[in-house]
């Protein structure tokens, strides 16, 4: 199936090694510049505030008032183009998915909340009426099979087979949950699809109704049932274009000078690198790395996947380079309620009556852990319920010390007790959070898991145990947008208007830090971003008003004037 999707690309792949090759450009290099600023947030504790930082290529050499600085380096160029504005170091998303939001962003929305996308705010369609209505004017354009994506149960309401058949029994209708690990289809999209029950033999995300019949859920380890249908429309190289576009776009309107693609390779890595040399045309505006993901690695290099991820690491040259990393998964999403809950698991919701799921049996986990964690490789472990917890936390003390450097990262991080903390904590593990769980779904989950709803990101205990803690995007699930999401956690604030444990609110010192240089932290690139420090990367993010005298609930409206990267500016496109 890959070599069909990879040759229905070849043209594609063509073109876009010519756009590599052909638009090289001749290495930056100039003397020292001052940038002037009205003040300067560094994120370093040895000088906090600044007034001025001089660059000389791409590397910071000295911050500082105007005048040291000036009187270090007479012959410097002084740009005082920012004489009034507020410089912090560049935002960092360390978690996005490039390729699988290029497919989302090109696709259209039916959220149940207002949605940013590359062109606008989507407007959020909070009830089971109005999701049918929107989804009955799509059917209305065109005849062919037709994907929307953004549904979420738990405020939609439940969406089944007939739901879709009442609105089109000819156009087949594939409805992709918020979540990304769902997909709701009609009659026309399942007969399409080729799928039938007695797959639940095989999956045990083939959804079936009381009388053992198709009920048009497909989700988690079925997915792949889909990917013939779906995939050559999704990865059609026109949209994932344009939806590329549209993501790099929201990048530079918020600010963001690096990210981290976390799942290179499950579309197949000859496909995504021809794809990443769009990042090409747009370099001087943010960096990308890549985190290598397991299974797809392990499905074509087998046991020598650490190797091979190991082997790309070191070549440092690549645009878009790959860090010495892995991305392992534990269990499901969070948002489509299959993440690994303890007793008594879901109350309500479309997973009611059951806990949720492993994506990698508990038994397991530690060997797989194993298999890179002894090659050097740092782990970034997708663990989203309190089950799913233990088992990373058991499976990580089972592992040898490692060498400088080499750290896990729970990512997502949806529901962490205090005892996992404490544990956290002691193992020396960092915490790259989901920005948006709590903004979205704080106080919808209190429904669907009660009393634990209180752990979702407890960034604050987390912090004050010592844990460097970050938080990401997972674009597309939420807008890449740092300054936004740290705002959220400084308040807690549920779309609602709730407040959703208020006692793991950040301080604006805390927020600032966890989009910055604990970001880097959680990437390993502490010693080259995250803060305004000599030596580092020249890499600024640029604002209207300074972030520390700023309230949270203010902090997603502070004017962008865009970025320095490499010691370049680059103004919002």
């Amino acid at each position: 199936m890959k070599k069909v999707i990879v040759g229905a690309f070849a043209i594609t792949l063509t073109v876009l090694t010519f756009l590599m090759f052909s638009d090289r450009r001749a290495p930056y290099s100039k003397g020292v510049t001052i940038f002037v600023a009205e003040t300067i947030v560094t994120v370093d504790a040895s000088l906090p505030i600044a007034k001025a930082v001089a660059v000389e290529n791409d590397r910071v050499v000295a911050v500082g008032s105007v005048g040291d600085l000036t009187q270090q380096f007479p012959n410097a160029e002084l740009d005082i183009r920012f004489r009034e504005n507020t410089l912090i170091p560049g935002l960092i998303d360390p978690h996005v998915h490039m390729i699988l939001g290029s497919i989302m962003y090109a696709l259209d929305f039916i959220p149940p909340w207002d949605m940013e996308t590359p062109d606008g705010i989507v407007k959020g369609l909070p009830t089971k009426e109005r999701l049918l209505a929107a989804i009955s004017k799509y059917v209305e354009i065109g005849e062919k099979p037709l994907i929307l994506y953004g549904y979420h149960n738990l405020v939609q309401g439940d969406l089944t087979r007939q739901d879709l058949d009442a609105i089109s029994q000819s156009r087949p209708l594939f409805i992709w949950h918020y979540s990304g690990h769902d997909f709701y289809l009609n009659s026309a999209a399942i007969e399409l699809a080729g799928l039938d029950p007695s797959m639940a033999d095989d999956f045990h995300g083939i959804g079936l109704d009381a009388f053992g019949k198709l009920n048009g859920r497909i989700y988690e380890d079925a997915l792949p049932t889909l990917l013939k249908t779906v995939g050559p429309i999704l990865l059609n190289p026109r949209q994932v274009d344009r939806g590329w576009n549209g993501y790099e776009e929201i990048f530079s309107r918020s600010g963001i000078t690096t990210v981290a693609e976390m799942g290179y390779g499950i579309f197949g890595q000859r496909l995504e690198d021809a794809y990443r040399f769009l990042h090409y045309r747009n370099q001087d505006n943010y960096r990308l790395y890549l985190v290598p993901e397991h299974r797809a690695f392990a499905e074509k290099y087998g046991e020598k996947s650490a190797t091979i991820i190991l082997n790309l690491a070191a070549k440092k040259k690549r645009r878009a380079p790959v860090l010495p990393k892995v991305k392992l998964f534990s269990d499901g999403a969070f948002y489509s309620q299959t993440m690994k809950m303890s007793a008594p698991g879901y109350i309500a919701g479309q997973s009611r009556g059951s806990d949720g799921l492993w994506v990698t049996d508990p038994n397991n986990l530690p060997a797989l852990m194993k298999r890179y964690w002894d090659v050097g490789l740092g782990i970034h472990i997708h663990s989203n319920g309190d089950a799913s917890q233990d088992s990373t936390l058991s499976s990580f003390e089972m592992q040898k010390q490692g060498v400088d450097g080499q750290r896990l990262i729970i990512e997502h991080a949806g529901v962490l007790t205090p005892d996992q903390i404490l544990d956290a904590s002691r193992l020396g593990i960092g915490i790259s959070a989901a920005s948006h769980y709590v903004r979205y779904m704080g106080e919808d989950y209190i429904g669907s898991i009660a009393e634990k709803s209180e752990f979702i990101t407890p960034l604050r205990s987390a912090t004050e145990m010592g844990i460097p803690v970050t938080m990401h995007s997972d674009a597309p699930l939420a807008p890449p947008n740092p300054l936004k999401a740290a705002g959220v956690h400084m308040t807690r604030m549920t779309r609602q208007g709730t407040i959703s444990n208020a006692d793991e609110t950040l301080t604006a010192d805390q927020a600032l830090k966890a989009i910055t240089l604990n970001a880097a932290w959680a990437l390993g690139l502490e010693d080259e971003l995250g803060s305004i420090s000599v030596g580092k990367k020249a890499d600024f993010t640029v604002l209207g008003a300074n972030p520390l005298d700023t309230p949270g609930e203010d902090w997603g409206k502070i004017p962008i004037w865009g970025v320095v990267l490499n010691g370049r500016p680059a103004p919002i496109n």
